[in-house]
This record gives structure tokens, C-alpha cells and sequence, in this order.
């Protein structure tokens, strides 16, 4: 038997294919673009998602027994707004998680509508990147479009009409529009209002391991499937890559290294951080969990690599890192996109501080990687005095593959990282999701208990962890000190 997870990415989209053992028999990517109309603004086409998805399939199912393939499920870039209209045609491009033009309404929700009161219906506040500013933006500034709209709904969940026909999401995706009441696991009938939507425009909800139909007859033809494969819904990225990491149990805790940063932890219960720092979700197992966001992770040693130093020898740079002093006061602030927790500010910016003459390349290089796990501590510090003890932490992503950043990062959490089995995340979490929705296993968690299994252990240096608590003192000042001057260069 065989079990296929699609992610739909911000750059790619991801298909794997497991067996009933849990083993990968083969994975496949293909690229789509990604467009920058104005500045803060970041849009793609859904079309551009469904066809790469299709040639992904082909190229995927080529050499296997399609007659083996018993579900697909998803796993999706979360908080983007797709509109249909009554032909269900696209309206426009999707506008993206990344995307920083919804200021004006965030502090309309915030302020004006109350942060206490959007709280309170949804367990979370506005930010620039959820769903909820954007269909008020669309409402604001594109008039025609939001008339014509018939359907709003998250990037996977297109992916997952286009195959089984039904308009469906999950609790885990729904969770980052800013319309769901996350503790009920329902619409929140008082944020609609405020946005001027009606609940007939929204998917129904399920659990992510929940199937939503078998896939429509043409495209099971088409792609050469039975027509009683199942499609299961899937859930946001960032939940489902916790469960490609068996991050599913109470307390379990992982950090995504990707284009994004991610610190998540599971739990049993609905909990609300004090201050709304943290995104309170459903989880894709039926749960909940707390998340916090660094904007710009793995895309910060990117773009110091690539776009600053123009070259892609990845190796060569970190080596050189690693032979910077721990103890060197070279500060970087890792907001290239803005910032999501714990300031939530779109204006504050990527900055070098504390440079002088002696500093080199390897310097810079190094603070790159330090800020980003001292900006993913700045939510480790809120789980932490929430009463939610940690330990240990799972790491994925591409930024894991670097044994210096999971070393670093070991170091400046003070825990354990744990390196698994897997580190395809979000497409095989899917998969996993695809398993449980098709009956293989009865929750989630026996899923992952099934097929997931740590092989690596970083233990913190404690002198190292010293010296970074100390930095990590330092750090925390900048971005204040730093604040009002953002907001001027922005405006």
C-alpha cells in the first residue's frame, strides 16, 4: 500500500510516497514562483500550485503501482487568501503568509474592534500575516473583487477541491485565519460579522486526519488512480510537519528550521499566552498547540549567502563560522520580512550591531545563526513561563542538515536536540494524516509511535550555554532600543 503527502509550499511543492511501513519510496519537488507587485506584498498564483501538483503526481506515480495508492493528504503554506467566484474561478492571486500590506487593518482589529475581544473569539490576535486583515484589505482596497467573491479559502485546501470537488479545510489551517474560535473548533460567527463574511463562503471544517471524499473520477482517470482513493484533509505546515516529527504527545516540543523559524509544543489542553504572543492552534491531531514565528530563519542564512556574499557554498561559510569566538559580541537581528513573535511589527528590520575592525566574514556568519536561535528562544521563553517545561526539542528543516546551527541552537535553548528518522516534515506528516484518515491506524499518535524514531542527540555545552545566556541578555535590548527608529526609516 501506498500513502501520498503533498505539501504546498511557498516555493515548491513537496509529494512523497510511503509504504505501510512508514518507508519513503520516492519523493519529488517542483518549483512555482512567487511575486513581489509592491513592496511588503508577496502573491502566487493557485494555478501555478495545481499544475505543478499534477506533473509532481506523474512524475511520482510513474513508477509505482498505482493501483497501490490508497490516500493523499496535505499539508499547506498557512494564512494565504484564496477567493473563487461563482465559476470558481480565481480572483486574484493569493495573497501570502509572508505578505506585510495588512498593517492599517491589523490595528483596526487590534485597536479599533479591541485585541481583548478578538482574544476572546478566537484565542489570538491580528497579525499581518493571517487571513482575517487580508479579506478586510480585499474588502478595502478591491471593492469589485470582494463583491464577486463565493469561496475564501487556504492555499492546500485549493489543492484538496481541485481533487475531491468538496469545500473542505481543517481546524489546524483554520486556526491562522483569525476567524476560527480555536477552543470550540468552529467559525466564530462575531469575526465574520466584522468582516463582512458569511459563514456559506467558508469551507466546512474537519479534523486533519479526517477524508473528505474519494478523488473525483476524471482526475483519478487521469492520473491513472483508483477511483476510491481517499483525500484526506491535511492540516497547516506547521502542525502537520509536528507530526512528521511525532511531535504530538503533551509537552513534546519541535523547531522548524526553514524559510521560517518555528518553535511548537503540543498540548491537551487550549492555553492563551498573557500577552497573545503566541499563536494558540488547533493541532493536527485533534489537540492543541502553542506556536511562535521567526519570519525570516533559514531565509536569513539564505539571503547572507546567496544574495550578500553571492555564492551557494553553504559548507564553506559555516566552516568558517564555527571557528568564530562563541564569546564575540556581534548582534544580529534576524527580521528581514518584519518580525511576527514576540513583536509582531512589521516596520523592524534585519540589522548588524556591535562590528568593529577586527571582525571578519565568519563573524557575520556566525551571528547570523545566533540571532535566529536567540530570536526562536524569544518563544521558548514565553512557553517556559507559561509552566510548560522542556527538555528536549525534535529539529527539521533545512537549516537541521547544519550540524553547527543545531549545535548552536542546543546551546542558546540550554536542551537536547533530538535529530529523527525523518526530516521531510510537512509531506510526510501528511502522509502519515493520509495513513490515519484511510484506517491504518487509529490516532495520529499511533501513527507516529509507529513510524517515527529519534537517531541523533545534541546535548548543550554548558559553558557555551553560559556565555549565550548572557548574549542572549544583550539581544533582547536591541530590538527596543531599536524600535521607534524602524518605524521612522519605514515611514
Amino acid at each position: 500500500m501506498y500513502f501520498v503527502g503533498i505539501d504546498i509550499g511557498t516555493t515548491s511543492v513537496k509529494i512523497i510516497a510511503i509504504n505501510e511501513n512508514g518507508e519513503i519510496v520516492k519523493s519529488v519537488s517542483k518549483e512555482y514562483p512567487i511575486s513581489f507587485p509592491k513592496p511588503l506584498w508577496s502573491e502566487q498564483n493557485p494555478e501555478d500550485w495545481w499544475e505543478q501538483c499534477i506533473v509532481g503526481l506523474n512524475e511520482l506515480l510513474d513508477d509505482l503501482d498505482k493501483s497501490k495508492v490508497k490516500a493523499i493528504s496535505f499539508s499547506g503554506q498557512m494564512h494565504g487568501m484564496v477567493t473563487l467566484d461563482e465559476n470558481d474561478k480565481t480572483i486574484r492571486p493569493a495573497i501570502l503568509w509572508n505578505d506585510q500590506r495588512t498593517e492599517k487593518e491589523c490595528e483596526y482589529l487590534n485597536n479599533v474592534v479591541g485585541q481583548s475581544k478578538i482574544s476572546s473569539w478566537t484565542g489570538n490576535l491580528a497579525l499581518p500575516g493571517f487571513t482575517a486583515p487580508k479579506v478586510l484589505w480585499l474588502k478595502e482596497n478591491e471593492p469589485e473583487n470582494f463583491k464577486a467573491v463565493k469561496k475564501i479559502m487556504l492555499p492546500k485546501d485549493y489543492i484538496a477541491y481541485k481533487m475531491s470537488g468538496i469545500f473542505a479545510t481543517d481546524m489546524s489551517d483554520a486556526s491562522g485565519t483569525l476567524y476560527l474560535d480555536v477552543k470550540n473548533r468552529k467559525w466564530s460567527l462575531e469575526m465574520l460579522e466584522v468582516l463582512g463574511v458569511s459563514e456559506s463562503q467558508l469551507p466546512k471544517l474537519l479534523e486533519s486526519y479526517e477524508v473528505v471524499a474519494n478523488i473525483k473520477s476524471d482526475l483519478a482517470a487521469e492520473l491513472g488512480l483508483r477511483d476510491d482513493v481517499k483525500i484526506v484533509i491535511g492540516g497547516g505546515d506547521q502542525a502537520v510537519a509536528a507530526v512528521g516529527g511525532a511531535v504530538v504527545k503533551p509537552g513534546s516540543c519541535s523547531l522548524s528550521l526553514g524559510t521560517s523559524g518555528v518553535v511548537f509544543t503540543s498540548n491537551e489542553q487550549f492555553f492563551v499566552d498573557e500577552n497573545n504572543s503566541l499563536h494558540s492552534f488547533c493541532h493536527a491531531n485533534g489537540k492543541y498547540h502553542l506556536m511562535g514565528v521567526t519570519l525570516a530563519a533559514a531565509a536569513s542564512l539564505k539571503w547572507w549567502i546567496e544574495t550578500i556574499i553571492k555564492t551557494e557554498n553553504y559548507e564553506e561559510l559555516l566552516k568558517e563560522a564555527k571557528e568564530a569566538e562563541v564569546d564575540d559580541n556581534v548582534f544580529y537581528l534576524p527580521y528581514l520580512m518584519g518580525e511576527r513573535t514576540p513583536h509582531n511589527d512589521p516596520n523592524c528590520r534585519g540589522t548588524f550591531i556591535g562590528l568593529n575592525m577586527i571582525h571578519e566574514r565568519k563573524h557575520m556568519t556566525r551571528a547570523v545563526l545566533e540571532g535566529v536561535a536567540f530570536s526562536l528562544r524569544d518563544t521558548f521563553e514565553i512557553i517556559k513561563e507559561m509552566g510548560i517545561a522542556i527538555d528536549s526539542i525534535s529539529i527539521n528543516g533545512g537549516g537541521a542538515r547544519s550540524e553547527l546551527w543545531c549545535e548552536i541552537i542546543a546551546d542558546v535553548l540550554n536542551v537536547t536536540v533530538n535529530k529523527l528518522n525523518t526530516n521531510d516534515g510537512p509531506a510526510y506528516g501528511a502522509a502519515i494524516l493520509a495513513t490515519v484518515g484511510f484506517g491504518l491506524f487509529n490516532t495520529v499518535e499511533e501513527a507516529c509511535s509507529k513510524y517515527i524514531n529519534i537517531t541523533d542527540s545534541i546535548a548543550p555545552n554548558a559553558k557555551n550555554a553560559e556565555i549565550y545566556n548572557k548574549k542572549y541578555d544583550k539581544f533582547r535590548k536591541i530590538y527596543p532600543a531599536t524600535k521607534e527608529l524602524f518605524k521612522q526609516l519605514n515611514n
